[in-house]
């Protein structure tokens, strides 16, 4: 009984992955621009277009999800903070590479510092597109995504449609993306 008690306890977590009070705050000197707040008081579901937003990449220049229009887009919300987001990141590799070309991910740290963030990209080969929240960002892209647990993923359609959207590291994640490309 106590067995079965942990092993559902375990799984309900590895499902949920990383609890939003687990996360650091990021320092408050990257730049970052976000969605109006008209935009962020309508909340993310799925079949509403997603919220447009503009963070600073890896080379410091900012990059926006609608340059990303006409294509599909994955939103990744992370941080080096939460396991269940770094051990998803071999899954997300292979992914990326089985369907190069058919859609672009945009991975959104949250709560680390610049050089933490910088260092995991190079140190986990992450090759897609990278940007990274400052506290404010953060807190309103927590609002206007409704994030409840890091990972999310969220899928995007070309015209900017949110399709899909996955909490923790969940396998249906993965079996949603071979549904959409393997037509």
């Amino acid at each position: 009984m106590k067995k079965t008690l942990f092993l559902c306890i375990a799984t309900s977590l590895m499902l949920v992955g990383c609890g939003m009070g687990e996360k650091k705050n990021a320092p408050q000197d990257l730049v970052a621009e976000t969605t109006t707040d008209q935009e962020a008081a309508t909340v993310v579901t799925e079949g509403k277009v997603a919220p447009d937003f503009t963070l600073n990449g890896p080379d410091g220049k900012p990059v926006s999800l609608s340059s990303l229009r006409g294509q599909y887009v994955v939103l990744d919300f992370w941080g080096t903070w939460c396991k269940w987001c770094v051990k998803g990141i071999p899954d997300m590799k292979r992914y990326y590479d089985k369907y190069e070309g058919l859609f672009e991910i945009l991975s959104i740290d949250f709560g680390d510092d610049e050089d933490t963030w910088l260092n995991a990209i190079e140190k986990f080969d992450m090759t897609w597109k990278h940007v990274i929240t400052d506290e404010e960002s953060a807190r309103q892209l927590e609002e206007a995504y409704a994030l409840e647990g890091f990972p999310t993923k969220i899928v995007i359609d070309p015209k900017g449609v949110v399709l899909n959207i996955s909490v923790g590291e969940d396998p249906a994640f993965y079996k949603y993306i071979d549904d959409l490309f393997e037509h």
